[in-house]
This record gives structure tokens, C-alpha cells and sequence, in this order.
């Protein structure tokens, strides 16, 4: 218990210093911030043009699509804000770059999440919350579950980028290739659940767990239940638990870069 209450007081520190860095440079990061809202608003024209021609996509309205499309840009937004550093994990194995890390009295991996944010993300969690409120299927009673939904899809996300990124520890370079499952998952996620059947939903609800970064917390959001918000608890916790097995467990096979260089 105490170990666990210092990593987190650890993370909540790494956090507020990535944001002082962050906001020292306030030009680039408001130029960061409205570029990245901007493209998200691009990106769902596609699908207001489409909701106008078809009123109905086997039962989704615009509006449940805006739910989804708000809820994954804003747990994104959130991910690299908070663990940017999830997405540099593969080079940060490969490149020896833990060693400096693994001298450290705290947790190698909260670290490791902590050491980049993405200053773009604000954008995508700020676009986010305007899609969830635009869509005109959410009250302020509701804004628990939009809460609880938007943080469970992304330490879903983070649990899948640390699995993803790990895959360092035995094969070497494969940033690119993790990078790729990365965009994949959120291609997935931003599209209506019942286009999918078969093994190909069984898939986005373990492998590739899209289930769990968009269609599910956007059922919570819809539709607050017990079960719903159970189920999605129960997943977030489970990959995350995952994740850090899987990283653990690499970590025993690390091999030092021999780095003497320091973080800043």
C-alpha cells in the first residue's frame, strides 16, 4: 500500500512538471492545442457528411457516433498528456535509455510514462469534451460516468502501449511496428460497434481491445448501468495488470545500454 501511494505521488509530481515545461513554451503549445482540435474536427466531418445522407448506421445516430469519436480523443488526449512517455517506450528499450532509470529508488515504468507529454494532447481531450457535450446525449447527472469512461478507456490505451512498446525487450527495434497496432486500436475504436461481428468482435474485445477504448465506454456514457461499468472497471484494471506483467517481466531479460547520461 505505501509503495503504491508513493508511485503515485511520484506520477503526480513527474505530471505537473511535464505541464510546467510544457506551458513555458505558451505559443507553441496553444499553436499544439488548436492544430490538434482542429484535426480531430476534420477527421468527424467525414462523418457528419455521411450521418446527413444516412440518418441511421444499424441504429447509430450522429450523435452516439459523436459519443465514440469524444470519448477515444479524449482518453487519447489524456494518455499522452499524462504517459506520453508510453509511446518512446520501445526506444527507450532498445536504445539502453532505462539504465538511468533502473538507478532510481522509484517505479521504472511509472517513470518511463512520465518522462514525455505530448503537449498536443490537450487538444484532443479539449475536442473531446466538446463532441461528448455537442452530441446532445449527455446531462451534467451524467457527468460521473463521462468521467469514469474517458479514464478507463485510457489506461486502456496505456495498458496497450506499454504491451505494444515492450515487445522491445525481445525483438529488438520495433517501434514502427507498435506505433502501427497503436493507430490500428484507434482506427478501430472510432468506428460504430455493430459494424463488427463474428471472431473480428472477439478480437477488438481481447487482442486488439478496441472494446474497451471506445464501444464500451461509450455504452456507459449512453446507457450508465452497474454491469456496464463493472465490465469496463473489470477490462481497464485487467489489461492494465497485464501491461505491467508483461513490462516486468521484460525487464528481467534487459539488456544495459551502459548509458551514464541523465533525463531533463
Amino acid at each position: 500500500m505505501i509503495r503504491r501511494s508513493n508511485n503515485l505521488a511520484f506520477a503526480r509530481a513527474l505530471v505537473a512538471t511535464n505541464l510546467k515545461a510544457t506551458l513555458a513554451l505558451r505559443g507553441a503549445f496553444v499553436m499544439g492545442v488548436v492544430f490538434m482540435a482542429l484535426n480531430n474536427l476534420t477527421f468527424f466531418v467525414f462523418w457528419w457528411a455521411l450521418m446527413r445522407h444516412v440518418t441511421t448506421l444499424r441504429g447509430w445516430r450522429l450523435g452516439d457516433i459523436q459519443v465514440l469519436f469524444g470519448v477515444v480523443a479524449a482518453a487519447f488526449g489524456l494518455t499522452v498528456t499524462v504517459a506520453g512517455g508510453v509511446r518512446h517506450l520501445g526506444r527507450f528499450i532498445d536504445e539502453g535509455d532505462l539504465d538511468t532509470l533502473l538507478t532510481q529508488p522509484k517505479s521504472v515504468l511509472v517513470h518511463a510514462l512520465g518522462l514525455r507529454s505530448q503537449p498536443s494532447g490537450f487538444g484532443d481531450l479539449i475536442s473531446g469534451v466538446i463532441f461528448i457535450a455537442w452530441s446532445g446525449q449527455v446531462s451534467w447527472h451524467m457527468l460521473p460516468f463521462v468521467v469514469a469512461a474517458i479514464v478507463a478507456s485510457a489506461l486502456v490505451f496505456v495498458a496497450c502501449g506499454i504491451v505494444f512498446f515492450s515487445l522491445a525487450f525481445w525483438l529488438g527495434k520495433v517501434e514502427t511496428f507498435a506505433l502501427q497496432l497503436w493507430d490500428l486500436l484507434i482506427t478501430f475504436s472510432l468506428y460504430p460497434e455493430p459494424l463488427f461481428g463474428g471472431m473480428l468482435r472477439l478480437a477488438l474485445f481481447t487482442v486488439l481491445p478496441a472494446g474497451f477504448v471506445g464501444y464500451l465506454p461509450a455504452r456507459v456514457v449512453h446507457a450508465p448501468s452497474v454491469s456496464n461499468v463493472a465490465l469496463l472497471t473489470i477490462g481497464a484494471g485487467a489489461y492494465l495488470t497485464f501491461a505491467v506483467l508483461v513490462f516486468d517481466r521484460g525487464l528481467r531479460r534487459y539488456a544495459s545500454g551502459s548509458r551514464f547520461s541523465t533525463f531533463g
